[in-house]
């Protein structure tokens, strides 16, 4: 364990302030029930995953004790409509990602790739009895999803093709191919397959049962440097034989495919404001506790320049998401609206979590101090869900009306 000189209280000392990433109190724009749900989330992240993610983040594993606790707090359901639950606010939803990610990225992507892609896209794509079947044991955590979409050798390019097929015969469906960077594929219950129809050459959605489904087969990815406590799997499919009860009904292009990603972009958003918030607070504790010539380097006018410039890059983020929340309950969201806020976060980010490694010299490294976490993870919300040239693509194309994509 790193341990840093810290500084003595003494009569002549005020305290110090806490430290406080929510500058512009934007979690008090939420009613007092939604701030009631914040935080008993707020308090499970600091009580129940805290403690223990180092540990599992260095060892790269996930950390299943906590899931009972996650499922007493009974937030799986806030994003479906109806099947016994309520769907949260957008802006709720997510500055509930935004709480998980301050504490570690990880387990926020755990639980968005659950929430968000896979249950969001059987809510969006579903059909009335594939909602009725899958929805309620997922909000309850009872099954866990994936999402199954990147392709070892096609990421940005899954709008223009797909390698994975998808051949129907009756009532089946048989699929062939390969998903890598899967998130929670390694272990869960379900996952969401899309797949190139080799009929009409659209792309579909399947459900796929892992465990019951003969030739899915999944390996664990292996010494990442980012994101290590969610587990990534690459899948292959061998001749796997899906019902066409499995088959995703209102999936049948990729267009229904980037209405579900734009959906959940934003939520990449969210999570890049909540990594650069827990990376400035762990910094800024840091820098009121270490002592150099004497005083606190917290102190000092160079330091304080980049603890202001990180608070401002944290506000930044927050205000341009919640606008973005507005937008999304409007109905109003576009796909440009969605890219510029996940490129302007990430971007933002790699920023925060550079300054925040800074003040921290050399135990910013050191992963006990959690900020070297903050700073690995940023890599991976930078390119995932599209990466940062493809957003801004996506926004110049609506700016200036002109189509740069080859």
């Amino acid at each position: 364990m790193t341990t840093v000189t810290a500084l003595k209280p003494s009569a002549a000392h005020k305290p110090l302030p806490a430290p406080n990433s929510d500058f512009y109190q934007i979690t008090g724009t939420l009613s007092t029930d939604e701030q009631a749900i914040l935080k008993k989330v707020r308090e499970f992240m600091e009580a129940k995953v805290a403690p223990i993610i180092n540990k599992y983040w260095v060892e790269d594993a996930f950390p299943f004790e906590v899931l009972p606790a996650l499922k007493e707090l009974n937030i799986g359901g806030l994003g479906v409509d109806g099947y016994g639950y309520k769907r949260a606010s957008d802006k709720l939803h997510g500055m509930l990602i935004m709480e998980m990610t301050k504490v570690d990225a990880s387990f926020a992507t755990f639980f968005g790739v659950h929430i968000g892609l896979a249950m969001g896209t059987i809510a969006v794509l579903g059909s009335e009895e594939q909602k009725q079947k899958w929805l309620p044991p997922m909000a309850r955590l009872e099954k866990i999803g994936c999402f199954g979409l990147t392709e070892p050798l096609v990421g940005s390019g899954t709008g223009g093709g797909l390698t994975t097929t998808a051949k129907r015969e009756g009532d089946t469906w048989i699929l062939n191919g390969q998903k890598k960077w899967i998130g929670n594929a390694p272990w869960c219950d379900v996952s969401i397959i899309w797949a190139r129809d080799v009929d009409d050459n659209q792309v579909k959605g399947f459900i796929v049962e892992n465990k019951a489904t003969p030739g899915f087969s999944v390996e664990k990815i292996q010494n990442k440097m980012a994101l290590k406590v969610v587990q990534n799997g690459l899948i292959t499919m061998t001749d796997c034989r899906v019902p066409e009860a499995n088959r995703l009904q209102h999936a049948n292009s990729f267009r229904d495919t980037a209405h579900v990603l734009r959906l959940t972009r934003s939520g990449v958003g969210w999570m890049a404001t909540g990594l650069q918030m827990g990376a400035y607070e762990a910094a800024l504790k840091y820098t009121q506790q270490r002592l150099q010539f004497g005083k606190p380097i917290a102190s000092f006018q160079m330091v304080q320049d980049l603890i202001a410039r990180m608070l401002g890059n944290v506000t930044a983020c927050q205000s341009t998401m919640l606008r973005l929340a507005e937008i999304e309950e409007s109905g109003k969201l576009l796909d440009q609206h969605a890219s510029l806020a996940k490129a302007f976060t990430t971007a933002r980010m790699r920023e925060t979590v550079a300054w925040a490694r800074e003040v921290c010299g050399a135990n910013g490294i050191v992963v006990d101090n959690n900020v070297g976490r903050f700073f690995s993870d940023a890599e991976a919300l930078y390119s995932y869900e599209g990466t940062f040239q493809m957003q801004n693509l996506i926004v110049a194309k609506a700016a200036t009306g002109f189509s740069a994509f080859v």
